[in-house]
């Protein structure tokens, strides 16, 4: 008989959902979540997360969080600690142990060694009366009525829910450290996200020519400029040197459509501005590049190329 796989992929994902609005209840039934991100804030070591199986998984998902949002971890597998990795954990950390049962046997032999350091222990567990939940400072609580495997075997629901309550964690450390934008910037500066956050104009400016002509160049300078630098414009300079106007090739098209090429002046093809007595359109070396790309394609004045004005732009 063959599987309605729309409905099997509509009941995962609202068992899912269900779960995940059970979390969020328990959250607040016990002081221990709040509590937990009280000590976390007041911590001078790292966090360390640590489980086993797809709880392992969840463990390094949520370091992963962490360190990408100000608060320093390091992943350790419960396997791996009572096989030497134990030695990672100094004095002045925090553990945060995921296990859905809470009572795997390598939980059971970390946890001893854990009490015997005297770290802080937080239990990340779907079964609030375990042996690790018993022996934690906090407990995590994340009630999970069944698995959205049909034979409540694999983990699904339970890995959802641990994984949304790390991210909740992750999120309370970050807003009570006031982690901004720019932090973020400062830990991502590669890929997408980085070079919206982190890149400037100079940044950008420094990655290309810098095509430049001065008010007195003659028109042939200008089209040479142009063609050299192959960016499409060019800056017009005056003669202290500082920024009076751009010219496009798109503005020598369109004057060329109105005259001919020896009547033309480039000053009065120059474009300074929006308006008769408005300087050119620019953005600081300094200024973020993302921001400078939206200005571009402004519907108020579109343009492909502006310049980037600064020290060494």
């Amino acid at each position: 008989m063959p599987v309605d796989v729309l409905a099997v992929a509509r009941q995962v994902l609202l068992t899912e959902a269900d779960a995940l609005r059970d979390v969020a209840q328990a959250v607040g039934a016990t002081p221990d979540f709040a509590a937990c991100v009280a000590a976390l804030l007041a911590l001078r070591g790292r966090i360390v997360v640590t489980g086993v199986g797809k709880s392992a998984h969840i463990a390094a998902k949520l370091v992963a969080t962490l360190n990408g949002t100000g608060s320093p971890a390091l992943f350790m597998h419960a396997a791996d600690a009572i096989h030497g990795d134990l030695g990672m954990i100094q004095a002045d950390d925090f553990v945060i142990a995921i296990s859905k049962s809470g009572g795997t046997p390598e939980i059971k032999v970390l946890v001893p060694l854990l009490r015997r350091k005297g770290v802080g222990l937080a239990a990340l567990v779907a079964n609030a009366d375990s042996y690790l939940a018993r022996q934690a400072d906090y407990v995590l609580h994340t009630p999970v009525r069944r698995e959205a495997c049909p034979h409540d075997l694999a983990p699904t629901t339970s890995t959802t829910a641990a994984l949304a309550l790390g991210d909740a964690l992750a999120v309370c450390l970050l807003e009570s450290r006031q982690f901004s934008a720019q932090d973020f910037a400062r830990l991502h500066p590669g890929g997408t996200l980085g070079k919206r956050l982190y890149l400037t104009v100079g940044d950008l400016s420094r990655q290309n020519q810098r095509p430049h002509v001065g008010l007195a160049a003659p028109l042939q300078e200008v089209l040479l400029e142009i063609s050299g630098k192959r960016l499409g414009a060019t800056a017009v300079l005056d003669e202290a040197g500082q920024l009076a106007g751009i010219i496009t090739d798109g503005d020598l098209r369109r004057m060329l459509g109105r005259g001919h090429l020896a009547a033309l002046e480039h000053h009065r093809v120059c474009r300074r501005g929006p308006g008769p007595d408005a300087g050119p359109q620019h953005h600081p070396a300094g200024g973020a590049g993302s921001q400078a790309v939206r200005g571009l394609h402004s519907p108020a004045r579109p343009v492909a190329r502006r310049p980037g004005v600064g020290a060494r732009s």
